[in-house]
């Protein structure tokens, strides 16, 4: 076993361990890819204050996200096709979580489903929805959600129509895999991976099949997703959702700060700076560019959280300096699922907070609560410029990609 240090090793082992596709999946964008790299590369440009002589002593990464303590502000976030990462990948991953004291947040297009997560842990978590024409079923997966005893509602609002991936499409992205000649070659190099899935009795999507009418097996659910997805998603939804929930609703989506503020004026207890790990619209700004202006348009109103491009402890630091009150992870614990399973996810979460703690101490910091822009080299004047430095560029069921799902960050 290889020695792991960072999020970069991680990935490394899952590329070698993970089919191709599936791989693929987690590690592409839209398009050409541009906002996909600009998430991580434009933490690069944003450079710390170095601070001496201060004492480091009895430091601490807790904090709260929605009222609920988290031992660093850091949440796994919704991802789709986790249970092909590995065998029942979002159990792993939820346990990992749970025994580390992060939430966790199940997606709708997941593998595992959200009976078989609350069969599987002892506190609740997360869980993430859609804006389906299917109201029913939206009504459907909220009632199981509030069964599950889950402490909070993700809705995304980002992906009413599915942004192009090129690998996906390459690959002929589908769970299971399709016996093709090239995915058999792929899977036969792949024996970890395999081996797992033989263990398992999932394999298709728990929250979908059998639980959407008319959606028995692969085939009727490839017909039912094309159609789903409502390009007619509103703010008049978004206040639906939030009456029929009743409890803490967070959105998922948001870049612009006219959004932000619509986001702050429905209720919402928190919203997320995603533009969907660079998945929906290529081109858009990287996410830790668009956190500044969405802070100071709704921060006092709404707790503002971000997602895309973080692969380190720092970056977790640098987001909340920023004004960041959470962040959420998506393909740093997904490489360390693909990687090593639950103990993999373990050590993607053991790696952030370490770098985290460490990070903040040579900032002169001992708890996050006092972490603002003047840990920053330039402070907010240095944010202000970052899209011009940086060029500021810079979920899948069961069906080929065009026949559309995707899956956040």
């Amino acid at each position: 076993m290889p020695i792991i240090t960072c999020i970069e090793d991680l990935r490394i082992l899952a590329k070698q361990r993970v089919p191709r596709m599936f791989y693929d999946y987690a590690d592409s964008g839209s398009w050409t890819e541009s906002t996909y790299r600009a998430n991580e590369a434009d933490f690069q440009h944003i450079k710390l204050r170095q601070r001496v002589a201060v004492n480091m002593e009895n430091r601490s990464t807790r904090a709260q996200m929605i009222g609920q303590d988290v031992a660093m502000p850091v949440a796994l976030a919704p991802t789709g096709l986790t249970g092909m990462q590995h065998a029942d990948g979002e159990i792993l991953a939820a346990r990992a979580a749970e025994k580390f004291g992060v939430p966790f947040t199940l997606s709708t297009m997941s593998i595992c489903s959200i009976e078989d997560i609350a069969a599987s842990t002892t506190k609740p978590f997360w869980f993430q929805v859609y804006m389906m024409r299917d109201r029913d079923f939206v009504v459907r997966l909220i009632e199981r959600a509030r069964a599950a005893q889950c402490s909070a509602l993700m809705l995304t609002l980002d992906l009413q129509i599915l942004g192009q991936r090129h690998k996906d499409i390459k690959n002929g992205l589908s769970a299971p895999p399709r016996p093709t000649i090239a995915n058999l070659i792929n899977l036969a190099g792949k024996p970890r991976w395999c081996l797992g899935m033989l263990g398992t009795r999932r394999h298709s999507f728990g929250n979908i099949v059998g639980h959407a009418k008319g959606v028995s097996d692969l085939s009727s659910l490839s017909s039912w997703t094309a159609e789903q997805f409502d390009p007619a998603l509103s703010w008049a939804d978004v206040e639906w959702v939030k009456k029929l929930w009743g409890g803490k609703l967070i959105l998922k989506g948001i870049m612009d700060p006219e959004d932000a503020r619509l986001a702050a004026d429905s209720g919402a207890d928190a919203l997320i700076v995603s533009n969907h790990g660079g998945r929906q619209l290529d081109g858009a700004p990287s996410s830790i560019s668009a956190l500044p202006d969405i802070v100071r348009e709704a921060g006092s109103r709404i707790e503002v959280w971000m997602d895309g491009g973080i692969r380190s402890g720092q970056d977790v630091l640098k987001a909340v300096a920023l004004g960041a009150r959470g962040t959420l992870i998506g393909r740093s614990f997904l490489y360390g699922l693909g990687a090593m399973g639950e103990e993999g996810v373990t050590r993607c979460l053991e790696i952030i907070q370490k770098e985290l703690d460490t990070t903040m101490a040579f900032c002169g910091h001992t708890r996050l609560q006092t972490v603002d822009e003047r840990i920053l080299l330039g402070g907010r004047q240095a944010t202000s410029t970052l899209g011009r430095a940086t060029g500021s560029a810079a979920h899948q069921t069961g069906l080929t990609v065009h026949e559309g799902i995707s899956a956040d960050e």
